[in-house]
Formats: structure tokens, sequence, C-alpha cells
């Protein structure tokens, strides 16, 4: 897949392919099923695929305060395009001046005379422009002029609440992996590298890696039954994670992502991971003694193995980076 960042620059854009258009973040399964639609059709009319988005995203720019925590990283988000058969993904820089563009003008500007597409697809609940005035209806009366066609998506649904980003960074918040897996279609993961710590597990006698993670939305404090891929081995292995500051162990000390790789004894200092959140086990609890954390720490091991024994590991699908 192509990638044009700060296409403003670019005079080599893809023009006359399908578009689609949004934030993506997490590329849930409403994502997937807008860009699958964009990817079909592409095909059919023998023109490329493309996937417009914004960088940083919009709320960022507009709502500094409000704290928003991304779903995946730019790269992952990337990745998931390209896995869903994208051809080109097109990243927008965004700040207050373009979002002062009124959505008139990126139809007519940007899409139709630097595009040029055959056809734009969007989310029916997908807004864009100044004071999101632009919409699926908008830009279907103004394509019709222009010589391109736009097919409105329904939200999916998943019970009977749409699957969102918002909905998405909720769950994932709350700790709940088997619901972020059902609105994903696949295991939650986030990315980092293999760093030295105080190597408390192995004192404990549970030797852990502890990763630094790129993502900026980390799952509830608490115990996991994890999978780790670890390139440099080119397998998966099952894990359990514990998310949290330790408080047997420190009082107020940093947030930690501790892994325990079942029956591994590797040395993968400073290796990049990846980590998938498989099932929750328990939230992070204060023990009297370490007597009584490695007891626990044994219990959740036998809770991740038996998990194992049952699910077995993630397809390879789902895991190759």
């Amino acid at each position: 897949m192509e990638i044009l960042r700060d296409p403003a620059l670019s005079s080599d854009l893809p023009r006359g392919g399908v578009i689609t258009v949004g934030n993506f973040d997490g590329v849930h399964r409403g994502h997937q099923l807008l860009l699958a639609g964009a990817v079909e059709r592409a095909r059919e009319l023998g023109v490329p695929a493309v996937a417009l988005t914004f960088d940083p995203h919009p709320e960022k720019v507009l709502r500094p305060g409000s704290g928003l925590k991304l779903v995946t990283t730019r790269a992952q988000k990337a990745q998931l395009l390209d896995r869903l058969g994208v051809d080109t993904l097109v990243e927008l820089g965004f700040d207050r001046r373009f979002a002062a563009t009124t959505a008139a003008e990126f139809a007519r500007e940007f899409l139709f005379r630097r595009l040029a597409p055959a056809e734009v697809r969007l989310g029916t609940n997908f807004r864009f422009g100044a004071g999101r005035m632009g919409d699926v209806h908008f830009l279907s009366v103004l394509g019709h002029d222009l010589g391109f066609s736009v097919v409105g998506v329904e939200p999916l649904l998943e019970g009977d609440e749409m699957i969102s980003s918002t909905r998405l960074r909720q769950e994932i918040a709350h700790g709940r992996a088997d619901e972020v897996r059902s609105l994903l279609g696949r295991p939650y993961f986030v990315d980092g590298k293999v760093y030295r710590g105080e190597r408390m597990g192995r004192k404990l006698g549970f030797p852990t890696i502890n990763v630094e993670v790129e993502n900026e939305l980390l799952p509830a404090h608490g115990v996991y039954v994890t999978a780790v891929h670890i390139p440099s081995f080119s397998r998966v292995f099952p894990s359990v994670t514990n998310i949290g500051v330790r408080p047997t162990v420190y009082e107020n000390y940093h947030v930690t992502v501790e892994s325990h790789v079942l029956n591994f004894a590797g040395d993968v200092y400073r290796e990049p991971v990846r980590l998938y959140f498989l099932r929750r086990v328990r939230e992070e609890m204060v023990f009297a003694s370490s007597v009584e954390l490695v007891a626990q720490i044994r219990r959740d091991a036998d809770v991740a193995s038996l998990y194992f024994s049952r699910e077995g590991l993630p397809e390879e699908e789902l895991v190759r980076r």
C-alpha cells in the first residue's frame, strides 16, 4: 500500500479511484465494512481503492483538553488498512486552518480537483468541513454536479448500539476484552519494545518482559490472558499480563505492562513485540505479603494455561506483522 502524507505538497495523487473518508481509529468492524465495500467497488471498476484520513485526529486539534487517547498508532492503522486491500492511504494534515475549510471547498478543491474520484463512500454518520456541515446528502448533491457518485453506508450495530471508535475506546478503558474483540473482529493489541526492569518478577519466580507501549490507550489496570508475538522467534507465545502500578511492591509507581510468557526463557531485551489481549482475569489487587502475591500469580498463570488449552493461540493471520 502506498502512503501519501501531507498531500498538499504532492502532485502525484491517485486519481479516478473509489475513495472512502474517515478517521478510522481502531479500524473496527464498522470501518471494515465501509473499507471492504470501497475495495470491492474499486476492483469492479479497475481503479485504485483510496482511504483518506486525517493526522492528527481532529479532536486533538479542536478539543485538545478532551484527553482523547487513540486506539491505534499511525503505523498500526496503516497496516490494518493495507490488510483490507486499500491501495493508497492519503493522510491529510489537520490543523486549525484546515478545520476552517468549508465542506464545499473540501469537496471541490481537494476531492474533485486533486483526486477526481469515480465514487466516494462515506458512513452515513460522517461529517466534514467547518461546522461539520458536510454529510452524505450534501456530497451526493455536489457530486452529481461534478460527475462522481456518492454511496452512504449505514453504521454497523452490535446489539442495539452502533459500533464506533468512541464505544471501542470505552470498552478498552474498562478492560472488557471480550467486548473489544467482538467490536474489532480480532483481539486488541498494542506494540512496544521490551525494556529492562527491576527484575522483580524473576525474584518472585515468575520472570516477565516489561513492555514500553507505543499505544496511547491501555486496557484498565488488572491481569489479562494475553498472547505475545516476538518477531525474532517468528512465533506467538501464550502469556499472562499485568497492567498497573504494582501496589504490593511499590507506592505511587508509574504504570507498567509486564508479561509472564509461559514456558519461555529467551532474552528479548530491546526487541519489538506485539501484545494481544484475549481475556480479563481480575482487577489489580494489593496483597499483604509477597507470599500471597506469588500464590496469586501462580493462580493467574494457571488460568491462562487453561484458557490456551481450551482456545489455543490466535490464528496466524491475526498476529502476522
